[in-house]
């Protein structure tokens, strides 16, 4: 990976064209004293008692310092076999690679792959089990994968008479709501339930609403417990221990990422293929910016976009971490500015970022150089319904 200054580059400047406010906290102050869903043994363990359990789970499902799968068996729980979502089971899988089912080295437990062409568990994969288990770090963006994994989990359950059993853990970027509602008709892995971009709920409170809003193929309801995190508000920033996938390596990737993911649709890189994915933006066809990079192949982006081409840019990765998360919204700035910058070549597979928009409108608003103020304003009254809906599924207090 190489990147390095274009040239001297205003910081003042840079605040301006891409709207940033001088005013914007500098400060992090992280809750450190959450108990994770995973955490609370002494609630679930009995639950687990005499059951046959498959465990949904990846590289942060992890109590303290152990596996949550390592710590099942020590604790005498019947583990049948894993399931593990997009990135694997070790999460070291690129996005949208196919992943193998295999064998756990450690456990021989064996792993089926929820990814590719069975999202969805086959009967006779969960034939043997009496539960599903859910314990998955998500980031709290619609399109980011596990929440489909976690969608067709409670879909097989409830077609197969099976119970799901979902440890509960913090949504990073839970503390705001945010963008278009999915509209019927772009409905897709990267997006499958009426809910906006940033939908400010844990997997557990989703998983809830997903019951309850009868989402679920057939209008049917799974039988759901969740283990709910204690001390946790959505108001409090939480510091992941554990990266959730192989591009969002820290806290700036994973506030960056809501707002950056519509980039994926875009000629424009999210620096995949670089040691700052989700944390700058850049093309070959830009030829003014402040930093350098070069995609390669590498863990988690096989296949970069512009791979072994350099792109011209913007490294934001102090700003993801020291003021996007202060804005409480979507960054739009950026997707304005490249559109203008790249000079109509800019949205390139424009199916792929309706189905990440959940709609064809915000693609048109921003072709039609729309000014951010309409854009936003356009998402007011399907996020004001959204946010009623929102919480009479709440299981923690409101940022609100």
């Amino acid at each position: 990976m190489s990147i390095r200054p274009r040239h001297v580059f205003s910081f003042l400047f840079f605040l301006s064209f891409f709207g940033f406010s001088q005013e914007s906290s500098l400060t992090t102050q992280f809750k450190t004293d959450i108990v994770l869903g995973a955490e609370r043994t002494q609630e679930y363990l009995p639950f687990l008692k005499g059951k046959k359990v498959g465990v949904v789970a990846n590289q942060t499902s992890m109590v303290g310092s152990t596996h949550l799968v390592d710590a099942l068996l020590e604790y005498g729980i019947d583990v049948k076999k894993v399931f593990s979502p997009e990135h694997g089971f070790r999460g070291t899988a690129s996005a949208g690679e196919h992943v193998q089912s295999s064998k756990d080295k450690k456990t021989g437990l064996p792993i089926v792959s929820l990814y590719g062409t069975n999202k969805k568990p086959k009967p006779e994969q969960i034939a043997d089990i009496d539960l599903l288990l859910f314990d998955i770090q998500d980031v709290g963006a619609r399109f980011y994968t596990y929440i489909s994994t976690l969608h067709y989990i409670m879909e097989a359950a409830a077609e197969n008479n099976k119970e799901v059993l979902v440890l509960d853990r913090p949504n990073p970027n839970g503390f705001y709501v945010d963008g278009p509602i999915l509209q019927k008709g772009f409905e897709s892995f990267v997006g499958m339930h009426p809910i906006p971009v940033v939908h400010g709920l844990t997997v557990g409170e989703l998983a809830t609403m997903i019951n309850g809003e009868t989402w679920l193929k057939g209008q049917k309801k799974c039988k759901l417990t969740v283990i709910s995190c204690l001390n946790y508000s959505h108001s409090d920033f939480y510091e992941l221990p554990v990266a959730p996938s192989p591009n969002l390596p820290n806290m700036s990737s994973v506030y960056l990422y809501p707002s950056l993911c519509f980039f994926e649709g875009t000629s424009v890189s999210v620096g995949r293929g670089t040691d700052l994915p989700f944390q700058v933006i850049g093309s070959p066809q830009i030829d003014t910016g402040s930093f350098v990079f070069t995609p390669k192949s590498a863990v988690g982006a096989t296949n970069p976009k512009h791979l072994g081409k350099e792109c011209i840019g913007y490294d934001l990765s102090l700003f993801g971490l020291l003021y996007v998360r202060n804005t409480k919204g979507l960054y739009l700035h950026w997707l304005i500015g490249m559109n203008q910058k790249t000079k109509g070549d800019f949205i390139t597979r424009a199916r792929f970022f309706d189905l990440l928009a959940g709609t064809d409108e915000f693609r048109k608003q921003i072709e039609k150089n729309e000014s951010i103020e309409n854009i936003q304003k356009s998402w007011e009254e399907g996020l004001d319904s959204y946010k009623k809906m929102r919480k009479k599924y709440l299981l923690y207090p409101d940022f609100e």
